[in-house]
């Protein structure tokens, strides 16, 4: 019989990284590598799963905060090392760390980054923001006219110092942005270490730092070289222009690839737009309402004639009920339902990425007032985290 456990001192947590990796076919930490993954581990929040006194499954969730439509930041878990060793899969491992984590979280949502698509949405998370993978070609792209601001290089100590601060200062705007918690930079260093050519550049406009970008170039060919955009995090557009103007004019870069929001205008900084090709468009945040009530009345609506709809979820039957949806809110009621949805795709329509409509011309949900739900729901901006864990 599985029993699921929380784990409080530091050989557990090292045998929890090991079950992982293992999971994901990687070997374990090494002597060296375990000093920086330990800080990225925070009591109370680390469960595995024991077959006797074997773990053989894990899971955790790091502290953070998250942007919702309206611009309320709530409490938010970012789930993270979900794994089952490979000769305990099939067996109800994996449901049973899910139902233990979410009955017991405090923070009213969580959301993660899924390995494989198909396995999420049965504990109730649903695909509620996605990413496009942009390539530039640098030989041909022009940005007209000059930077605004000035863009200087920072020694590996400075960034691990400033970057931090300057993330926290610049702040959240975007629905489906987090912050980022004392163990994320840690890991971030760590993957900043082991890139011996990884550059942190950080932007400066009238009222100080506004911006900073992480990036690798990679040599493909000989003199033939790829730069990847790690991190981009800015307060302003003119620190936006103005640091992708300067990773597309660097010298011996061929080409620029990088990820970027749906609605990014990055295709129309260049004079000719064909410089940008979309490589693909793939998921980004996997969201778990885990307190229903509290999080359709932390977000704002549009303006269209009250929805009520029906929430089934089967992990946690308190988010069970009708909600009635006006631009005024969201409450609990006793109304017949114009929507019945179960909670993973309510987390799909939860930032506005996807519609009402469109899940109902897919058959996987039903009801009436589809079009008051869709503008009920609607955002002015896609939602994009831009934050990996």
């Amino acid at each position: 019989m599985t029993e699921i456990r929380v784990l409080t001192d530091e050989a557990q947590y090292r045998a929890h990284t090991t079950v992982f990796r293992r999971a994901m076919h990687w070997g374990p930490p090494s002597d060296e590598q375990w000093p920086v993954v330990l800080p990225s581990y925070e009591a109370g929040r680390v469960l595995a799963a024991f077959d006797g006194e074997d773990m053989v499954g894990t899971t955790q969730s790091y502290g953070s905060s998250l942007v919702v439509p309206g611009g309320a930041v709530v409490p938010h878990a970012a789930i993270s090392r979900v794994g089952v060793r490979a000769d305990h899969t099939r067996r109800g491992v994996l449901t049973a760390l899910m139902r233990e984590q979410l009955s017991t979280l405090a923070d009213p949502v969580a959301s993660l980054r899924a390995s494989e698509g198909r396995i999420y949405g049965r504990f109730g998370y649903g695909l509620a923001s996605r990413v496009r993978e942009v390539e530039i070609d640098a030989h041909r792209a022009v940005v007209p006219g000059a930077p605004t601001g000035r863009v200087r290089m920072l020694d590996q100590d400075t960034a691990d110092e400033l970057l931090p601060v300057l993330h926290d200062a610049i702040g959240l705007t975007r629905p489906g942005q987090i912050t980022r918690w004392p163990g994320w930079w840690a890991r971030a260093r760590d993957r900043k270490t082991s890139a011996e050519n990884s550059v942190t550049v950080v932007h400066s406009g009238p009222g100080g730092d506004d911006g900073f970008l992480t990036y690798v170039v990679k040599e493909e060919k000989e003199f033939k070289h790829r730069l990847s955009i790690e991190d981009l995090v800015v307060a302003t557009t003119d620190a936006w222009r103005d640091l992708w103007a300067y990773v597309t004019r660097l010298d011996l870069v061929d080409h620029v690839e990088g990820e970027v929001a749906l609605d990014d205008p990055v295709t129309w900084l260049f004079e000719d737009p064909r410089v940008v090709r979309t490589k693909d468009v793939f998921d980004e945040v996997w969201l778990r309402l885990v307190d229903v009530p509290r999080m359709l009345s932390a977000r704002t609506y549009g303006q269209a004639d009250p929805v009520v709809i029906e929430v089934q979820d089967r992990l946690l039957p308190a988010n069970d009920g009708c909600y009635r949806v006006s631009p005024d809110g969201a409450e609990r009621t006793d109304a017949a339902p114009d929507v019945t949805i179960p909670v993973d795709l309510l987390g799909a329509c939860y930032f506005g990425d996807t519609t009402f409509s469109q899940l109902a011309a897919t058959k996987r949900i039903t009801g009436t007032n589809l079009a008051a739900a869709d503008a009920l729901f609607a955002v002015p901006q896609a939602p994009h985290c831009g934050t990996f864990f």
